[in-house]
């Protein structure tokens, strides 16, 4: 555990280095939100999320791919010099698979996040060439997340879900399928929580503790090293990210951290734990498919606006309130998903 606490403060004050002269570079190539009329996925105006976040135009996007950087490679360098750091690799799984499938959804996921902020920020989506609509970067997601779940389920032999109080339930070949959808959940429950600023890193970082906790009580070197590295570079993040944002996790970040959560989860073989820890992610993302499902068969609105954050914000709350509540939700999320891990 020392080396991990150390790993943690290193890439705490690597990334706490780096950010100020980051931002200034986001800031020269004009790598920002953009002020502009958005829409959702049915092409439909969204003019009450217009309004509320309006003022957050300027703001850099791209912080996620800082973070996916520094922890890939200080990753990689420990990996490969664990025996000379004394750190000892204990794993349930082929530890250079694990790492390969991990720094794998960590950065196929980024780029497609990347390509999706460059995308909006430079105006490609007007191109026909570069544009991309939501529905082929949903199918996009799905490949990877498929291909992902192929390397889980081949690679480490996983193909079973652990279901506190009941048993271990073996999946066969719709592990494949059922880990897929756990990856794209994820990925955009992230995604769509990175809506205010601190929300999506603040409670991630939450549900990458607990993981810590979880990891470090199976004797997963590997999944620990990774963890720790990830949680100091998202709290240096935080700093910056807090109210007011003066730099966003962006696509970037959100689809590559949310992808990345999931396949944590899947790897220690704790789904339903997943989805305990992540409660607030899941509730975000629910109140969303609910809206859209709504809209799509009923032709109406479920909810006067969504996420729920957003709806929070439509009812009057301030920005820091609602982050700070999800914050303490998700907590209470975490320490049940603890809970039931454990009992």
């Amino acid at each position: 555990m020392v080396q991990i606490l150390g790993l943690m403060l290193f890439s705490f004050f690597v990334i706490s280095i780096l950010l100020v002269p980051y931002i200034n570079l986001l800031y020269q190539i004009k790598f920002q939100r953009q002020k502009q009329k958005t829409r959702d996925i049915f092409e439909e105006r969204t003019p009450i999320f217009d309004k509320l976040h309006d003022h957050k135009k300027g703001t850099p996007l791209g912080g996620g791919a800082l973070i996916i950087f520094v922890v890939s490679v200080i990753f990689l360098a420990v990996t490969n010099l664990s025996p000379i750091l004394g750190i000892e690799r204990t794993s349930l799984y082929p530890f250079q698979k694990e790492v390969q499938i991990l720094l794998f959804t960590f950065l196929s996921f980024g780029l497609l996040g990347l390509y999706d902020d460059a995308r909006k920020t430079f105006g490609f989506n007007k191109s026909k060439f570069w544009g991309l609509r939501f529905r082929y970067k949903f199918i996009l997601q799905w490949l990877l997340a498929i291909l992902v779940s192929v390397m889980i389920y081949y690679q480490l032999g996983l193909d079973f879900i652990n279901i506190r109080f009941l048993d271990f339930f073996q999946l066969g070949l719709w592990y494949i399928p059922f880990s897929a959808f756990t990856i794209v959940s994820f990925a955009n429950a992230v995604n769509i929580s990175d809506g205010l600023d601190g929300l999506a890193a603040g409670l991630l970082l939450i549900c990458l503790i607990a993981f810590l906790v979880i990891s470090k009580s199976i004797l997963d070197t590997t999944l620990s090293t990774f963890l720790g590295i990830w949680i100091g570079a998202i709290i240096a993040f935080l700093y910056f990210n807090i109210w007011p944002a003066r730099i966003w996790l962006g696509d970037v970040g959100a689809l590559s951290f949310g992808a990345t959560l999931a396949v944590i989860g899947l790897i220690l073989g704790k789904p339903i734990a997943l989805a305990v820890i992540g409660g607030v992610f899941v509730v975000e993302v629910a109140s969303s498919l609910v809206q859209i499902l709504s809209k799509k068969f009923r032709k109406k609105k479920f909810f006067p606006v969504a996420p729920i954050h957003i709806y929070f914000q439509q009812i009057g709350w301030e920005e820091p309130k609602i982050v700070l509540r999800f914050w303490l939700a998700q907590s209470i999320f975490a320490i049940l998903g603890l809970w039931l891990s454990f009992f």
